[in-house]
């Protein structure tokens, strides 16, 4: 009985976040409206579900994004910055405007020769994340186990890598290390399949279009800048630029700026909002499961999820499994989560209206450092009753696979359904 109500407590804490709407949850937290910008939030699942009776962890495997960083291109704070910077000289900015250019200008400063690189904030996330896992699962961590760590070769994925891995041997000296990032593991670490990944269809851009168009209004951010209209309808393209100081906004929020400085102040509550609905359309259709786009976007990560699987099984026939970590992109966990159908994020429907209500929000997939962890149980060395929970963004995951003991799903049955799911898809 106590299992039971541990588990339907589980159930309702993950189901939570679905019994507001979007709309509550981004009035509540407006960082939710950051899409791919937005800072991790850390676990929101305090206490995790025992194991059934007899059964220990004993290896763990990981795919994680980089933590945060700054925008990716000069061209995020450049064009902004000058357009700003050359109406102030022509004299058609306001009070406002002045102080947003002054912002501008500071975070442009921040961010030079920085393209895209990991934050101080990115570091700690990822430093955050490692000590959980050690204290999580501090059977995985003892004397001198063996930690695999692999990442892409973009820089903030391998500083992302370097800063865990600094966090773990300050909890355990003794833990034995091997990182690496090369061009060798790309073909999993970050699989962009063209044959899956091409722009989405004409349809599927006029069906974007028309609900999208209805909530892009630049003029409340224009009257707020600029004090001459006309100057702003010849010379200012004012959705780009709107675009530009929203996405320069959410940013802010991963750098040391934040501490000092804002621009949540130029939108109002149902900018914000409207700002976050364009941007998950856009994620649903291309790397969700949208059937807008032919429903195939999440097989790009068929050969990441091949990998983690046949990874584990090597691992489980060595003595000590130890514990494998790898550090690759937003692109890679978000149609891997739908892929996996974890918390029904693979639903599909042709309505972009009712996608946030069916639950697909993108700030439950994807924030700076989300991250999925696949923790193995067993009862003893060679039991061949091998459980697997999977922790995403370290909270308990929901799976469609069938299991009398959720959170926690044989390993079998789990390789079986998403063996048979991957080998239905024949496109390569």
């Amino acid at each position: 009985m106590k299992k039971f109500f541990i588990t339907i407590v589980t159930l309702l804490l993950t189901l939570g976040s679905n019994a507001q709407t979007a709309r509550e949850e981004i009035r509540q937290d407006r960082l939710k409206a950051c899409s791919n910008y937005m800072p991790y939030p850390g676990p929101q699942q305090k206490q995790l579900t025992k194991a059934p009776k007899g059964y220990k962890p004993f290896h763990l495997s990981h795919y994680g994004r980089h933590g945060s960083r700054y925008i990716i291109g000069m061209k995020g704070y450049n064009e902004p910055y000058e357009a700003l910077l050359k109406a102030d000289s022509l004299g058609k900015l306001t009070e406002k405007g002045k102080k947003v250019l002054g912002i501008v200008a500071r975070a442009r400063q921040d961010a030079m020769g920085r393209d895209g690189e990991l934050t101080l904030l990115g570091a700690q996330q990822h430093r955050g994340i490692a000590r959980r896992m050690y204290q999580r699962f501090p059977e995985l961590f003892k004397g001198d186990t063996h930690i695999d760590a692999k990442s892409t070769i973009v820089i903030r994925c391998i500083l992302s890598m370097e800063n865990a891995l600094l966090e773990l041997t300050s909890l355990n000296p003794k833990l034995r290390f091997t990182h690496d990032a090369s061009e060798h593991d790309m073909y999993f670490m970050n699989s962009q399949d063209k044959k899956v990944s091409e722009p989405f269809p004409k349809t599927a851009r006029d069906i974007f279009n028309n609900y999208t168009q209805p909530l892009q209004n630049p003029m409340p951010v224009m009257n707020l800048l600029f004090n001459d209209m006309a100057y702003v309808e010849k010379s200012i393209n004012a959705n780009a630029l709107t675009d530009r100081l929203f996405n320069l906004c959410a940013d802010l929020e991963n750098t040391e700026l934040r501490h000092e400085t804002s621009l949540w102040d130029l939108f109002s509550e149902e900018e914000i909002y409207n700002q976050w609905a364009r941007k998950n359309a856009w994620w649903y259709i291309n790397y969700g499961p949208s059937p807008l786009n032919g429903g195939i976007q999440p097989y790009s990560q068929k050969r990441l999820l091949n990998q983690i699987m046949h990874e584990a099984d090597s691992c489980m026939s060595l003595k000590k499994p130890g514990v494998m970590l790898r550090y690759g992109h937003d692109t890679m966990v978000m149609p891997l989560a739908c892929l996996l159908g974890v918390n029904e994020f693979g639903v599909q429907t042709e309505d972009l209206g009712k996608i946030t209500d069916l639950g697909w929000r993108d700030y439950n997939i994807f924030p700076m450092a989300c991250n999925f962890q696949f923790i193995f149980y067993r009862r003893h060395p060679g039991d061949k009753d091998i459980l697997v929970k999977v922790l995403f963004n370290e909270n308990e995951a929901r799976l469609p696979v069938k299991t009398d003991c959720a959170p926690y799903y044989r390993w079998n049955d789990f390789k079986n359904y998403y063996k048979t799911k991957l080998d239905a898809f024949k496109m390569w």
